[in-house]
């Protein structure tokens, strides 16, 4: 096999009807096993008015190993700290991404808070997945130009173990993508296809915070070292790219599954005209600013009509579960939002060698 395989599994995850948690819907979850083995998901929920908490259920699985559905088992986050709500009482906790980072011990999550200022990222710690305390906002030092902590920042995953910074220091590594002004798709979907892209404004970011394993109570530092890590280079990317699941460790090197945007024509039947796609990326085991593939085609794109209706058009992964307890490390289970309505799988079987077609990100890209 010598190319990435994505194959859909199923729809794991609906809202309960009746459910006033749920009434606008279940999306975007992160992924993780947990202390006892188990896998658990830890889905945005929507209520009326857009207003989103971060839930936690139990995966349960068929004979053959599948995802099949999910157990209900509470509410992990809900707005409650200022950065997550609005004057009007609305606001959000949204599209959380959980890692153990091996060396704390800890599991961390990264999310994103609605307050009056806009999308931030928030961290949360936990020993056990079921109690969080929260960390507060992400917070940057000014680098490359620009001060990250007033830009709109969404999409932050975590690296599960200690990265070198680009001076070689051990460091926690998180994956991001500011929202400068101007670089929404709904803004970029109205320029000419032969626009340039800005590569510094409209790309996925890679940013590094030292950490001290004994701290008490835990918490982080500043980000630094902010570097451009991938730009919008492909057709089906064209409008902006971002981050999916978190890192997780292959055979090939670190692998994400990122998310592409790209225009559709009038014909779209909800009348929406953005696209959203999923593609893999894989960065060096040694150094995650070299990469070493990148999609030329999405491995997995809208398709089906829960897919196509809704907030149409849109799978958007954000959480991934290698099955090494299935025996297959070459495997891995993909957990995506579905219009922004449901949340599906779908099964991505690593190939024995990286494909040669991966696309490369020059400088002067342009879409």
């Amino acid at each position: 096999m010598s190319e990435f395989k994505l194959r859909r599994l199923g729809i794991v995850m609906e809202p309960e009807p009746g459910n006033p948690q749920e009434v606008e819907g279940v999306l975007n979850p992160a992924a993780v096993r947990g202390p006892d083995g188990e896998l658990y998901l830890f889905p945005r929920l929507v209520a009326a008015g857009n207003y989103s908490r971060i839930g936690i259920a139990r995966v349960m699985f068929n004979q053959a190993g599948d995802p099949v559905g999910v157990e209900r088992l509470g509410i992990a986050l809900e707005p409650e700290a200022d950065y997550e709500l609005r004057p009007d009482g609305s606001g959000g906790c949204e599209d959380p991404r959980v890692t153990f980072i091996e060396p704390l011990q800890r599991y961390l999550m990264t999310y994103t808070a609605w307050s009056l200022h806009g999308p931030r990222i928030a961290l949360a710690v936990s020993e056990d997945l079921f109690h969080w305390k929260r960390l507060g906002l992400a917070t940057f030092a000014p680098g490359e130009g620009v001060e990250f902590s007033n830009v709109d920042d969404k999409d932050a995953s975590l690296f599960p173990a200690i990265i070198p910074d680009p001076s070689d220091q051990p460091e926690l590594a998180m994956l991001h993508r500011p929202l400068f002004p101007g670089t929404h798709p709904e803004e970029t979907a109205c320029d000419p296809a032969t626009r340039d892209v800005d590569i510094e404004r409209e790309s996925i970011w890679i940013s590094y915070c030292q950490m001290t394993l004994d701290r008490k109570p835990f918490r982080t530092g500043k980000f630094t070292f902010h570097h451009r890590l991938a730009a919008p280079v492909s057709t089906w990317e064209r409008l902006k790219i971002g981050g999916g699941t978190p890192p997780v460790m292959t055979k090939h090197g670190w692998l994400i599954v990122y998310h592409g945007v790209s225009e559709v024509g009038d014909s779209d039947t909800d009348g929406r005209k953005l696209c959203y796609s999923a593609g893999v990326m894989v960065f060096s085991k040694e150094h995650p600013l070299v990469i070493r593939y990148r999609s030329a085609d999405p491995v997995l794109s809208p398709e089906l009509p829960q897919e196509r209706h809704g907030i149409a058009n849109v799978v958007f992964p954000t959480g991934i579960d290698r099955r090494d307890d299935l025996g297959l490390p070459d495997r891995f289970d993909v957990y995506y939002g579905m219009a922004d309505c449901r949340i599906g799988v779908a099964r991505l079987d690593l190939p024995d060698h990286l494909p040669l077609e991966g696309v490369a990100d020059p400088p002067d890209a342009k879409a």
